[in-house]
């Protein structure tokens, strides 16, 4: 009886504390993506308050990965959900506040039980969009596997307080909701962003909430793990056929993957031109063949990587690094995290992942080892602001990449006396 008992407080008191959690959330307090005392001078949060909304696109007639028979995938409506992030029109006296609605655990996985949890956000749920006589840049983001569009809400609401249009998307069957098989993941990744930086460029030219708003000629694409994997296929490292013929493997022979391989005549002819920067966080795949010396050269959108030295998921020196070297037709960047793991992109861990005793598994979905992620999260602010902002908006943000290689040599640009210790920036132009 005593047993039930306490069972029972411990429940009522977590239940008590993620209410008064909710119940307090005011300006005041601690948000994902605010700038610690000793964050770098980009990471700071833009001028614009920011709205967010939730919208849903369909893909239609898509190969159904997941239940292919003899080698035929049957079609089927692909739904995405995206989460977008804009400029926004608010009242004085309004907080821009709102709270996301996330999921722990993995559908499908028994041992790790799907747990609902809320996190704040600075943005407010469906404000009115600012009133503008210009364009803003669109980013679109794509998370990992498993993932959701929330897992960079530091960046996507940073990003869009500095004047972007940020739509982040949930890959479905890729999501902690609805994971599936991994092919669907392989396959689908790529076509659902170029899909879904369409259909939000589309939105700007009709009659929707951001009629006359993106300026779709100056577009990014974000990605972390297989999102990177996704982004550098969308901007131009077509896959290996050696990838497609392994893939294949697991997909009744299916040649599926194809018009993402190097090469193939329809995959040389969806790289579009709207592109104007990648942000490529510990992308997957080098070292299982993704890419090879020949396929990464058709790579010639300026790139940014940021990676850890530690990568057990990605791989380090002949996985991310290799890419950042492979990739000889584009200006790049490489953004090293000494000692980190591959946790390099999303949030912080939720709280609750501490207060409900999860598995650890589900704590290190986000945490990483070595490094406060909070920290982390602005320097990442810092580092793509200042990409972005040279790419996308003309600005004269170099300084800010002209740095000592080793953060440890020298104060670099932008951050305080003493802050910026492990952290490596390697630089390559593209070749002539």
């Amino acid at each position: 009886m005593k047993r039930i008992n306490l069972t029972l407080c411990v429940c009522l008191l977590s239940i008590c504390t993620f209410s008064f959690s909710k119940a307090q959330t005011t300006e005041n307090q601690f948000i994902y993506g605010d700038a610690l005392p000793d964050a770098p001078e980009l990471s700071a949060r833009g001028d614009y308050k920011v709205g967010v909304r939730t919208v849903t696109f369909t893909n239609k007639n898509q190969p159904d990965i997941l239940n292919v028979s003899k080698g035929v995938a049957p079609l089927y409506d692909r739904e995405l959900t995206v989460e977008i992030w804009y400029p926004a029109n608010l009242k004085d006296g309004e907080n821009a506040l709102t709270m996301y609605d996330e999921v722990m655990g993995t559908a499908n996985d028994p041992k790790r039980p799907m747990i609902p949890f809320q996190f704040a956000g600075r943005a407010m749920r469906d404000a009115a969009p600012v009133a503008t006589d210009g364009k803003f840049p669109l980013v679109v983001v794509s998370h990992g596997y498993v993932g959701s569009r929330y897992l960079m809400t530091y960046l996507t609401e940073n990003l869009a307080s500095k004047g972007y249009i940020v739509a982040a998307i949930d890959h479905t069957e890729s999501t902690f909701r609805d994971a599936g098989g991994f092919t669907s993941t392989l396959l689908n990744r790529s076509k659902d962003i170029s899909f879904v930086l369409n259909e939000v460029a589309n939105l700007g030219q009709t009659d929707s909430f951001l009629k006359n708003q993106i300026d779709s000629e100056n577009i990014a694409i974000v990605g972390y793990s297989m999102g990177g994997y996704g982004v550098l296929n969308v901007a131009g490292a077509g896959y290996t056929e050696a990838f497609d013929k392994g893939f294949g493997q697991f997909t009744g022979g299916s040649k599926l993957l194809g018009s993402l391989v190097y090469g193939n005549p329809d995959y040389s002819g969806e790289v579009d031109s709207r592109i104007k920067a990648v942000v490529a966080f510990a992308p997957w795949g080098m070292e299982r063949a993704a890419w090879d010396s020949t396929s990464l050269k058709g790579l010639k959108v300026p790139t940014f990587f940021i990676v850890g030295s530690q990568d057990d998921i990605s791989g380090y020196e002949k996985g991310v690094k290799a890419i950042y070297e492979g990739a000889v037709n584009t200006e790049r960047y490489l953004l090293t995290y000494e000692n980190a793991r591959h946790n390099v992109a999303p949030n912080p861990p939720p709280v609750e992942s501490l207060q409900l005793g999860l598995p650890f598994d589900e704590y290190y979905r986000y945490a990483e080892p070595s490094w406060d992620q909070r920290r982390m999260n602005n320097i990442n602010q810092h580092f793509v602001t200042t990409f972005l902002g040279i790419h996308l908006e003309k600005k004269d943000y170099g300084k800010y990449l002209d740095v000592q290689s080793d953060s440890n040599e020298k104060t670099w640009t932008g951050f305080q006396a003493r802050s910026p210790t492990g952290l490596e920036l390697l630089h390559e132009e593209a070749t002539k």
